[in-house]
């Protein structure tokens, strides 16, 4: 189905920024400030109403989501709702913004760190790159009576764009939960109250292991099934 004109200011400006992006630039695709400012020089706030769109489940990443972007681009990655439909321009309620206290309570609640990777604000990733960047992220979590609802969690930069379609599982975390030892679960509650799990030697080992080249890590078969003898 043909979409209607960008062009057309019987609409709104967040609509027609929708329709711009569409028409114009494309999913996948990258634009500037300067490119969206130079079509609609009349709009004010046309950056905003571009944000708005991600309340309709448009995915339009910035360079904290994109670090391979300059500061002046965005991609636009996917098209959400047609807003320009009878209906569809009213923002949901349930993605209304966060206040600045609401926020910092979220981060201070989760130790301002990624609760995907662990990572903390302004820390470099192992394969370097820009620093981390933490925001708050909504989370859609399965409740033990069959119902789920949003929740908030800190994730960064990386892990937010990751795992946008991400849901938690409660009730199969329970019921591993319930499963263990009681030895198991110990550990787990240490782990709970130190709100950390440090790898053992053994586990370290493992991982270190994991990143050797092929010929290495025949070597370091042959030794230990040498030392097995």
């Amino acid at each position: 189905m043909a979409v209607p004109s960008w062009l057309d200011k019987a609409f709104g400006s967040k609509v027609r920024a929708g329709l711009w992006l569409v028409s114009e630039v494309g999913e996948g695709n990258i634009f500037t400030k300067g490119q969206l400012r130079a079509a609609f020089p009349e709009v004010a706030q046309i950056d905003r109403r571009v944000r708005d769109l991600r309340d309709h489940d448009w995915q339009i990443d910035t360079r904290r989501e994109d670090e391979t972007l300059h500061l002046d681009e965005q991609r636009f990655v996917k098209k959400g709702a047609d807003v320009w439909l009878p209906g569809q321009s009213k923002s949901p309620k349930e993605k209304s913004g966060l206040t600045s206290a609401q926020r910092t309570k979220v981060l201070a609640a989760d130790s301002f760190l990624c609760r995907s990777c662990g990572i903390g604000a302004g820390e470099s990733f192992s394969d370097g790159g820009q620093g981390a960047q933490l925001d708050v992220a909504r989370r859609q979590v399965q409740l033990p009576d069959g119902t789920s609802e949003t929740q908030l969690v800190t994730e960064c930069n990386r892990c937010r764009v990751g795992g946008r379609q991400r849901q938690a599982d409660l009730p199969g975390i329970l019921g591993r939960l319930e499963r263990l030892t009681p030895l198991e679960r110990d550990v787990f509650i240490s782990w709970l109250n130190a709100d950390r799990r440090d790898p053992s030697p053994l586990e370290r080992l493992w991982g270190e292991y994991r990143t050797l080249p092929e010929a290495a890590r025949d070597a370091v078969r042959d030794a230990v099934h040498g030392m097995g003898k």
